[in-house]
């Protein structure tokens, strides 16, 4: 069992901002360079079984041009443009299948999921490659790929991705621009709070347990997965250690949310030892937007599972009305 801090504090925790210098010019200089190349939305109409969906296979531009795979499902009784919730998906899968992402256009709504690029697994089945190279050797798994340089790690080019899904969703016909919300639990709630701080106008964000916020607590307290991919490569890598941690500032979500202004609504558990309850109410405490957040006491990454959803659901339809 792991436990951090005790409630009483972690109510009250809110660390200083390990805000790099230059952190806004670089994700300007980021998402520019992005929006050189056309997004190229492309939407496919697929048969999944889903009889009561439109089912499409989705492909956009992210960062450097590079294609991304998604799927974007609504309910086929739609009236009008709908709420749309961008999903992003936890660390070391894929974008599955259609039917596994049925609980938003169950609640009325469409759903872009996006695909995590590089990422895939036996169960969770990805369809993204990934195709630059890392400068530097690293571990297995994505945390160490360039991790000593801002400009080439790995997440710089996921979290421009998480961007440029959001203009996908905008720019669907059957889509509310105004009304795009934000979605996804660990990486994927890494990924949220990244766009809740980069793009304006989001109607709101749902963080479950967010992975990648306070990171230099983070690698200090635990060595679980996925943070223990850093923690093996800065056991070897000594005299880069300093370097990593700068790299890995860029990408700290407690700086992100320090930027956002989206209503929020985040979930965390007090047992949790991959993201540790102590680095989520630390990116809660620093969210500038209107914010909730729902503690789950006895419970580990799993989070609040079923009942956070349900408390997801209620937050968007009332964020909805």
């Amino acid at each position: 069992m792991f436990v951090d801090l005790p409630l009483d504090q972690l109510r009250a925790y809110r660390p200083p901002l390990p805000e790099p210098d230059g952190f806004d010019a670089f994700w300007r200089r980021t998402l520019d360079g992005a929006a050189a190349f056309d997004l190229d939305a492309r939407f496919t109409e697929t048969d999944a079984g889903l009889s009561q969906l439109h089912t499409c296979d989705v492909e956009f531009s992210g960062f450097g041009g590079h294609r991304v795979k998604g799927w974007f499902l609504m309910p086929r009784a739609a009236g009008g443009p709908l709420p749309c919730v961008v999903q992003y998906l936890g660390y070391g899968g894929g974008r599955m299948h259609p039917h596994d992402w049925l609980l938003w256009p169950a609640a009325g709504y469409a759903t872009l999921v996006m695909d995590t690029r590089g990422q895939s697994g036996p169960n969770r089945p990805g369809d993204t490659p990934d195709p630059v190279a890392a400068a530097n050797p690293g571990v297995p798994g994505k945390l160490t790929q360039g991790l000593l340089d801002p400009d080439g790690y790995y997440y710089r080019r996921v979290y421009t991705d998480g961007v440029r899904a959001v203009a996908a969703a905008r720019g669907h016909a059957a889509v509310d621009a105004t009304r795009i919300v934000v979605a996804g639990g660990s990486q994927g709630g890494a990924i949220a709070l990244a766009v809740a701080g980069l793009v304006p106008g989001l109607a709101g964000a749902l963080i479950d347990v967010p992975f990648l916020t306070h990171i230099r607590r983070a690698v200090e307290i635990t060595d679980e997965g996925p943070y223990g991919e850093l923690t093996r490569y800065l056991a070897g890598a000594r005299t880069e250690v300093d370097a990593a941690l700068h790299t890995l500032d860029h990408f700290d979500g407690l700086n992100f949310a320090a930027r956002a202004s989206a209503p929020a609504l985040f979930g965390t558990a007090l047992r949790d030892p991959v993201t540790p309850a102590s680095t989520g109410f630390a990116a809660y405490h620093h969210y500038a937007g209107p914010k909730e957040l729902r503690t789950w006491r006895f419970n580990g990454h799993e989070g609040g599972g079923g009942h956070q959803r349900a408390e997801e659901i209620r937050f968007v339809r009332g964020l909805m009305g």
